[in-house]
């Protein structure tokens, strides 16, 4: 079995870090939610899109070290580890910003990968791939055979190229996307764990 994991909002969260890093440039109140999305809609709201824009590609670039995994993603890869699952990371980004410096953005996931992931043997650093577009993903997410592929984008899952033969998982965190069209919708990695657990008592 080969399980496909997307990686920004999916292994990844970076909630607690926008946050962070809007309140030391001093674009928001204090008192705004600790949410990516809380603090893109307050941008947007103030007319401050450019500055939205460039902050990612700090987050993503400068600060991608200081970023931390959802609570339970790394023990279900350890889960994984334990049980002889083989897992695989697909994602898609630019490779440097639109806006301000041109950081490495594929360089520095990789780097995250392999610090947080690789180094405790939760990934194989060549089932690692960080695409350039979303049609790239999809094509990659079928040219490795993942059996099944957990993203945060219901319009990775749901595009006409997604590969049949593997099951799509939207993982949800913030309940976003009650009305997409999926057949697996989860919201923790706790959840992801228990759905997988499941599967795995069978084959055995």
């Amino acid at each position: 079995m080969l399980i496909g994991l997307d990686f920004d909002n999916t292994i990844v969260s970076y909630d607690g870090l926008f946050h962070q890093v809007a309140l030391e440039k001093l674009l928001i109140p204090a008192s705004l939610p600790k949410s990516k999305l809380a603090v893109r809609d307050y941008l947007r709201g103030v007319n401050k899109e450019d500055a939205w824009t460039e902050m990612q590609g700090y987050v993503y670039g400068a600060r991608m070290d200081d970023a931390t995994a959802y609570a339970g993603a790394i023990e279900f890869m350890s889960l994984a580890a334990q049980g002889g699952i083989s897992l695989a990371i697909v994602s898609h980004k630019t490779r440097h910003p639109f806006l301000g410096p041109k950081y490495d953005l594929h360089e520095a996931a990789r780097s995250w990968v392999t610090n947080k992931l690789v180094a405790r043997k939760l990934m194989d650093p060549d089932q690692v791939y960080f695409e350039l577009t979303k049609d790239d993903k999809i094509r990659r997410v079928a040219e490795i055979g993942c059996d099944y592929f957990i993203d945060d984008l219901p319009e990775i899952l749901l595009a006409p190229a997604f590969p049949q033969r593997t099951q799509g998982i939207l993982f949800d965190p913030e309940h976003s996307h009650e009305q997409a069209n999926v057949d697996t919708k989860l919201a923790s990695w706790r959840d992801i764990a228990v759905f997988f657990e499941a599967i795995w008592k069978t084959r055995k």
